[in-house]
């Protein structure tokens, strides 16, 4: 068997004109672009293994997203050092791949991750959302009180089961531990917020910010979005936020190759990985 080796790719992309991260039959996919465009360069099955840190859900944008792929030896020391460049001539220019990284086998993308962090970006300015940030900033009908968001926030960090936020799938665990859950407002008004999790449920990331935005405007007690924590069932009262205003802008990962496999060892006894966003 030829020798193989793997490689980390950082990778970003605007999701307004994807159906998601994963590869699907006649739908744009940021993994189906990607994938097409590496056969492109290197020949249709080189590169094998291709595995993402989160799926995001179709219209979701990333800054941070982590994938790995194997390459024949032979074949990445023949591209090393120009295949980024490579790939950014044949690529569309709403995914680029900012680095690729030899890293240990032990590397995996999915398993050996530690935290995703995510950002949603939400204007309650009355004119709405600049045009030139259409794209990836809601438009908020009401104003929303930073106070009061982050007194919801704050009711959500920790280990919980969230069933209440997440789509649920068969044999799939809702119980989530979320480290970081706050928002701040920039310069220009702009509502942000950061949420980092070990990692997350279908629409689970979406789903908080939209109980947090009607605590935010008024419409609900700060207290209510950690009150459905008692819930083992998915929230009807819960609207998710649109996936436009959402971003992965970070994935955590251990040291080295032993630090790669304890967690991989540790995410694989918690959990059936499932898709997020």
């Amino acid at each position: 068997m030829d020798e193989r080796t793997r490689l980390r790719l950082d990778v970003s992309y605007d999701g307004t004109d994807f159906s998601g991260w994963a590869a699907q039959p006649a739908r744009r996919t940021v993994a189906g672009v990607l994938m097409e465009t590496v056969d492109l360069v290197l020949g249709a099955g080189t590169a094998t293994g291709l595995t993402v840190a989160g799926r995001t859900d179709a219209g979701v944008h990333a800054t941070g997203q982590v994938c790995h792929l194997d390459l024949p030896t032979e074949v990445w020391r023949q591209h090393e050092g120009r295949l980024v460049r490579r790939l950014a001539r044949l690529l569309p220019p709403d995914v680029r791949v900012r680095a690729m990284t030899e890293v240990p086998a032990e590397f995996d993308a999915r398993f050996s991750a530690t935290f995703r962090r995510y950002e949603y970006r939400v204007t309650d300015a009355p004119w709405g959302a600049e045009p030139l940030r259409r794209t990836d900033t809601l438009a908020w009908p009401k104003p929303l009180d930073l106070t009061a968001l982050n007194a919801a926030a704050a009711g959500l960090v920790g280990e919980h089961d969230f069933a209440a936020y997440c789509r649920r799938k068969e044999n799939a665990t809702t119980l989530r531990e979320v480290t970081r859950l706050d928002w701040r407002r920039e310069p220009d008004g702009i509502l942000v917020a950061t949420v980092q999790a070990d990692a997350f449920c279908q629409n689970m990331v979406r789903s908080l910010v939209g109980a947090m935005l009607v605590a935010g405007d008024g419409r609900r007690p700060v207290a209510w979005p950690a009150s459905l924590l008692t819930r083992r069932e998915r929230s009807s009262e819960v609207t998710v936020a649109p996936a436009h205003g959402l971003a992965l802008v970070e994935v955590g990962y251990p040291d080295d190759a032993a630090g790669y496999v304890r967690r991989a060892e540790l995410t694989r006894r918690l959990r059936v990985p499932v898709a997020e966003g």
